[in-house]
Order: structure tokens, then sequence, then C-alpha cells
């Protein structure tokens, strides 16, 4: 059907003059976020069913999406985002929903979103209306179809059953967990034995740029099992090319991908920037890393701050932060740390467009997709380079299967991702590299990239350095953080709603 839509499209606009749609749907990505394939792919097959889709784009500000609602006099309205600050907006515009007297339906969806923070969060602030969580672009005609339906009021009291049964649960789940003092997990943190295995001096300190990198030798570092996640074609790649359900689908799929991808390489739709650095480190205050200007470490350049797990654990385990993975500075041990963004974006807009004026959704998520890939496969092969190449710790080379099973020494966490959720921990990363002068990506206000298929991070290359998920934390930890980082309170748990306990 995806692939039929660009075909269809003139066909479902005319039997529109003769036959009323179904209903009228409006669509957008959320304040802040710049993500929209999956929201995109919503429209798609919503459109195909006959209901008419308004789609205002991205970064959309809850003032609009009122307002054209109001104006179009939509039936249904649906929020996207990717990022983690996106949820907190989707309460703000369901907040607003309630307060103008809406009573339409609201629907959720996105990578960040899930049934119980719309339960617990969402739809207790929006009363009016009912709220409803869409799993995937599968489920949305099905959902929508049922909440215009006659019989809208069982799918609507189903629904109210399920979140209240899902609220139950959290508030239980609550209940049996215990959270240790910000003193008490740091004496629990995970420890290295500095002295046994000392940090490797790198072979190149300081920042380094890549212009219109090739795009062709980063198509060999591509996983391709997310892009068919994209897809809602949940399977591992190559084997999902054979499987008995999926595999003619996926494989019709990955020869369009393949082609189009000959086509964004031959004639330069896109362009891939990147910069590394690496610099002299220490951490400081147990959470807290300083990062120094040469290695005399006199001057900061940067201080990155950590968020420690708290969640009281079962005896043994450690309550984790990536300062762990840094050489303290009272050690005596000369340590450091890298950055990079990358990017996979730059001139997409241009043939986005073209296929918009063409009404080619498919190849339009298509192409959005692949960015994404490269993006990904930019960041995987700059942390090659940087652990054999520039860092220089790590000397035999992996197979493709072992990159993507991180097999590798070493780490490269992101801002705003489970090892260190806090987004605005973004904008000093991007000040040390000097990111949108050397990359041409910049940060929203809500710290996603633009452009969206941009991917940034730390290295850490300590071989006992690995990933984690800090999860939640409490208040004493936000305001240690806010106080650290000089940042109002209020302002820092609006951050890490997400993570407050």
């Amino acid at each position: 059907m995806k692939k039929a839509v660009a075909y269809l499209l003139p066909y479902i606009e005319a039997s529109k003059t003769e036959t009323k749609a179904k209903g009228k749907v409006l669509m957008a990505t959320v304040k802040g976020d710049v993500h929209d394939i999956g929201k995109n792919i919503v429209g798609v097959v919503l459109g195909c069913n006959n209901y008419e889709i308004i789609d205002l784009g991205v970064m959309v500000p809850a003032e609009k999406i009122l307002e054209v609602a109001k104006k179009e006099k939509v039936d249904v309205i649906g929020l996207s985002g990717l990022i983690t600050p996106s949820l907190d907006e989707m309460v703000h515009v369901a907040k607003e929903m309630e307060r103008e007297g809406f009573t339409i339906p609201l629907l959720i969806g996105g990578a960040t979103t899930s049934k119980v923070h719309t339960a617990v969060k969402i739809e207790q602030n929006y009363k009016k209306g009912q709220t409803v969580y869409v799993l995937d672009a599968s489920r949305s005609v099905t959902v929508v179809s049922s909440l215009l339906s006659d019989d809208k009021e069982k799918f609507i009291r189903e629904v109210q059953e399920d979140f209240s049964r899902v609220r139950e649960n959290y508030a239980n789940k609550k209940d049996f967990k215990s959270y240790l003092s910000l003193e008490d997990a740091r004496k629990n943190k995970f420890k290295i034995d500095w002295k046994k295995n000392a940090p490797v001096a790198p072979k190149f300190l300081g920042v380094k740029t890549f212009e219109n990198y090739n795009l062709s030798e980063l198509r060999e570092y591509i996983d391709w099992t997310p892009f068919f996640h994209t897809w809602e074609l949940r399977g591992k790649y190559p084997t999902i090319l054979s499987d008995a359900n999926m595999g003619t689908e996926a494989t019709k799929l990955f020869n369009d991908a393949n082609q189009m991808l000959e086509q964004v390489i031959a004639e330069n739709w896109i362009q891939a920037k990147g910069v590394i650095g690496i610099w002299p480190a220490n951490t400081v205050n147990d959470d807290d890393i300083e990062i120094y200007a040469d290695e005399s470490r006199s001057k900061i350049l940067h201080t990155q701050f950590g968020m420690r797990q708290q969640l009281k654990k079962t005896a043994g385990a450690v309550n984790e932060c990536v300062s762990d993975f840094v050489a303290p500075k009272n050690s005596g041990i000369s340590d450091y740390v890298g950055g990079f963004v990358v990017t996979a974006g730059l001139g997409i807009e241009k043939k986005l467009a073209e296929f918009e004026a063409d009404h080619n959704d498919y190849n339009s998520i298509l192409l959005k997709a692949l960015a994404d890939r490269l993006a990904e496969a930019f960041a995987e092969r700059m942390h090659e380079r940087v652990r054999q190449e520039f860092y220089g710790y790590e000397k035999a080379p992996l197979s493709k299967d072992e990159l993507i099973a991180e097999k590798y020494k070493g780490i490269r966490p992101a801002p705003g991702y489970p090892a260190n959720p806090d987004h605005t921990e973004k904008p000093g990363l991007f000040k040390i590299l000097d990111a949108t002068k050397n990359t041409g990506v910049t940060l929203t206000d809500s710290m996603a990239m633009m452009p969206a298929s941009s991917v940034s991070g730390w290295y850490f290359a300590h071989p006992e350095s690995h990933y984690f998920g800090v999860g939640k934390i409490t208040e004493e930890q936000v305001q240690s953080l806010a106080k650290r980082k000089g940042i109002d309170v209020d302002v820092m748990k609006r951050w890490l709603s997400s993570n407050l306990e």
C-alpha cells in the first residue's frame, strides 16, 4: 500500500469530490521536535482509507495546533514526537485542549511515547475528550474509525478501563521501588582499578572536521534492521528477507531502498558532515567530568554533568553514572574523553520538496529513512576511526556484525538517551566542537537536532565502560544538578520530568 500511494493519490482525491471523506484528522509533530517519519506513515495509511489529513509538519506549537483544529473543524488531533521533551509538550497540548473546551479525540504516538505515559500524564489532563495511545501506524485506521463510529462509546469505555488498569499497575509498581540518597548512590558507584587498567593516551587531541564524507563508504556501515522497523516490518536483517510472512515485502522494500541509495550517492542528493573532538579530562565531585583545553589541565573547557542511578539495587549491584568511566582528578591519573556530531541530512529538503510536489509520499519517507540510516552509519564509522585511528586504543578490526552487536571497546552515549537523559548537556557538547559551524547542525529549543538525520554523543574509551540506563531519579538529584549547572530547579524538573520519581 505504501508503494502504491503515489499512484493512487489522484484517484483518491478525485473520489473525494464524489464521496465525502470519513473524517478530518489534524496531525503534527509537537513543538521543538523535528522527527516525522512515523507521523507521515500514519498520514499515508489514513489517507488511503479516505480520511482527510491536515499535516502541520514539525515543531508545531500548541497554539497553532488548536487554532487550525478550530478553523478546519477537525474530527481528531494526532500528536507525534521522538525526543523526551516531546512528552511534556504533549501534556501541555492536552491541558490547552481541556482549557479551551475541546471534546474531540486526541491521539498520541511516537518513539518515546507509551501507554503508561499516556494514561498517567496525558489522559488525566484532558477529561472533556478521549486520549488514545496509538502503538504504530497499522493501528491508526482501526482507532480513528472506532472513535468516529456510531459505536464509539463502547470503544472509549474500553480505552478508559484499560488506562485505569495501567494507572493502577503503575501505582502498585511505584510502591515496590525504593531509592537511595544521592550520597549513598555515589558510594555505590561502579569502581575501576585505575592503576591496574590505566587509560590510553590518544594519538590526537583537539577538534577535527569532515566535509562531504563519502556516502559510499558509509553505506557499508548501515544497520538495516532499524530501517525495516521504521516501516513496521519487525524482523532482523538479513533473515527478514526470507521470512515466510514478511520476506516478499521486505525484499521489495530493500531493493527500492538500495535503488534510491544509488541515486542519492550518484546524484549527490544529500551531504554528510561531521566533527569529532578528543580532550584531556577527569572526573570531579563523583558525577561530573571536567574537560580541559590541553594537557596542562589548567583551563577547563567544559564540565559535563552526569546523572546517577538512584534505584535501590540488589546486593552486589552498583549505581552507575558515565563519570565512573573517567579517572577521578584526585587519582593523579591522566584521562580523556571525546565527543562528536555527525549528519547525513544536509541538502535533503530540496529533494523532499520535489517529492512533495509530486505527492510521492513513499519516496519522501524512504529518503528520510535512508538519511537516518546513513547518519547512524556515519556515527558508527567515526567511532571506529576514533578507536583505531585518532584515539588509537583498539587495534583489531571488527566485522560488521560485531559492530552492530557493539563488541567494540568503549561507548558513545548520546545526551538525552538512557545513560545520560539530560538533553541540556547538548549545548555544551556543541560549543566545544563548534558543531553548528563545522557541520551545519543546529539545536531546537527542545534540543532536537536539525537536520533530523543527525547523531551526537560522547566517546568513553575505557574497556570497562558500558551502556546502561539511569532510570528514575529523586528530586534531590534534580536539585543537585540544577545547582551544579546554574539552572533554575523548576526548569531542571521540566527537562527531567520523565526521569523524576
